[in-house]
């Protein structure tokens, strides 16, 4: 005998739940987001990907009302503490997380919201001289890279901010950066705008009225009349999807 319409919605029922149970182990159990060909990979790649979209929309219902929650990210999903929670898990950990002056947080809005750009196009904005460990520090935390190289004296390289950023600002795409107040008030604006977002996601960075040592561009390390690249006028602030 076939089995009973019943039978088969319990057998569904019983597919469904075995396959957020993996899902969310694996989620867990990662200490990077996974993408949907990573979590495909789970099931032989029995299960699509629109399928897995909605168990993981399910999964993520699940925990609303939890201290974690599922997140969509540009690399993929993971678990993550809320904002909230923020305060109570710092408890745990003694050590302060690195901190990151007004310099560093204004060079990396600027190259988050007009990329691709320079060195030379980030000194024309700010009106001072770059340090090399501004740009060496954004690039060994992994947000910033050179993608190319520009047709012009000196090939200098250009910069763009990485999927490991948005990762960490907890965003799917530059899309989701918030709306500057003026397109040419990148550096006053744009840090205003990517603090928010990195407090929410438990990055710390230099108040905006910190000391001045703190967010100062040391004067060495370009001469004082050295002259800024140009930017190129079509480098109008982006959004595009990495």
């Amino acid at each position: 005998m076939p089995p009973s319409d019943a039978a088969e919605d319990y057998h569904d029922d019983m597919k469904t739940l075995d396959a957020k149970r993996v899902l969310e182990a694996a989620l867990i159990c990662s200490s990077q987001p996974m993408s949907l060909r990573e979590l495909a990979a789970l099931f032989a790649d029995e299960i699509g990907n629109d399928t897995l979209r909605e168990l993981l929309d399910e999964l993520a219902g699940e925990y609303a009302d939890k201290g974690i929650a599922l997140v969509q990210l540009a690399s993929g999903w993971r678990f993550q503490s809320r904002p909230e929670m923020a305060a109570y898990l710092a408890r745990l950990s003694p050590e302060r997380p690195p901190r990151y002056s007004r310099a560093v947080l204004e060079t990396l809005a600027i190259i988050a919201y007009r990329q691709p750009v320079t060195r030379g196009d980030i000194e024309e904005i700010r009106g001072v001289a770059v340090a090399s460990t501004i740009i060496k520090q954004l690039e060994d935390r992994g947000w910033i890279e050179a993608i190319g190289y520009r047709e012009a004296p000196g090939r200098p390289a250009l910069l763009a901010t990485t999927r490991h950023l948005l990762d960490d600002l907890g965003l799917q795409s530059l899309d989701q950066l918030p709306a500057l107040d003026g397109a040419g008030d990148a550096p006053a604006s744009g840090h205003d705008a990517l603090a928010v977002l990195a407090a929410q996601s438990s990055l710390s960075f230099a108040d905006a009225t910190g000391d001045a040592e703190a967010n100062a561009d040391p004067a060495s390390e370009l001469p004082p009349h050295s002259p800024a690249t140009p930017s190129d006028p079509a480098l109008e602030p982006t959004h595009e999807p990495i």
